[in-house]
């Protein structure tokens, strides 16, 4: 009688122990499969933008920057530029390139620490803010203004008030590519390129626009094309331009961000 009680008790502890270890072996199945990450404040990778294309602009010092900033440029100043050319007669799209172009699409150092869009310097009789900077010469004065606005002002002031650009206003107001040459001429740069860069603004972002929109006409037509620029031509290719120019097809693909090898004749390239 008792070694059948100490058999059944044996068989009871054995049957518990059992059930203990399927009951942790399904808790520990349940946890995996049940089992979350949160991932609410995961931080997500992001992708770089493709093929954006980008301007290095002169500036006081070479900025680059991408086509949307001069767009955000142009859309912002070209009320501005239109205003300063109804009152003082200095072609709107001669202004937006100056502009463009000195002060880097607004991202210039010099923008940034005096909100001088034109590169203007001292120069006898400045009586307003300075800063310094690097330019032709190490620590430069340069005109510092409290807004843009007084910058475009003191812009069309500064080629008015001075006798060396009085023969540029005997030009048509929508004569950019004379206007480009004259500043040149006038002394206003010393890079012999500079009207080149002037003119190759204006025709690709097409800011003749601006003078049209003044003078109450049609824009200027395009006749001639900058130095750096390249119309097509009947039986041209990419390639057949590349090669001449020295240049990969796909480098003038990615400057006037085209899709494919497809152009057509009379379409302008921008090749630097």
């Amino acid at each position: 009688m008792i070694l059948k009680r100490i058999v059944f008790a044996l068989l009871i502890l054995f049957l518990v122990s059992c059930g203990a270890k399927k009951k942790t072996s399904s808790s520990k199945k349940n946890n995996r499969k049940h089992s979350t990450v949160d991932t609410r404040h995961t931080p997500k990778t992001s992708r770089p933008s493709e093929n954006r294309d980008t301007e290095t602009l002169e500036s006081t010092s070479m900025t680059t920057v991408y086509t949307e900033t001069v767009d955000d440029y142009i859309r912002v100043y070209s009320p501005i530029a239109m205003k300063q050319m109804q009152n003082y007669g200095i072609p709107a799209s001669i202004i937006l390139a100056q502009g463009i172009l000195e002060s880097g699409a607004g991202k210039g150092e010099l923008v940034l620490k005096a909100n001088n869009h034109f590169g203007i310097k001292c120069h006898t009789g400045w009586t307003g803010e300075r800063a310094y900077h690097d330019d032709d010469a190490r620590g430069e004065c340069f005109r510092k203004y409290k807004h843009p606005l007084y910058s475009y002002q003191d812009h069309s002031e500064f080629l008015t008030t001075r006798s060396r650009y009085d023969f540029l206003f005997s030009y048509d107001k929508d004569d950019y590519r004379a206007w480009a040459k004259g500043l040149r001429q006038a002394g206003y740069a010393t890079d012999r390129r500079y009207p080149d860069k002037l003119i190759s603004l204006i025709e690709k972002y097409q800011l003749y626009r601006y003078d049209a929109e003044v003078l109450g006409g049609n824009p200027r037509e395009v006749n001639s094309v900058a130095e750096n620029t390249y119309r097509v031509s009947k039986g041209d290719t990419l390639y057949s331009i590349s090669r001449r120019y020295n240049i990969s097809v796909e480098e003038i693909k990615r400057r006037n961000r085209l899709p494919d090898n497809n152009i057509k004749i009379g379409q302008i390239l921008y090749l630097r």
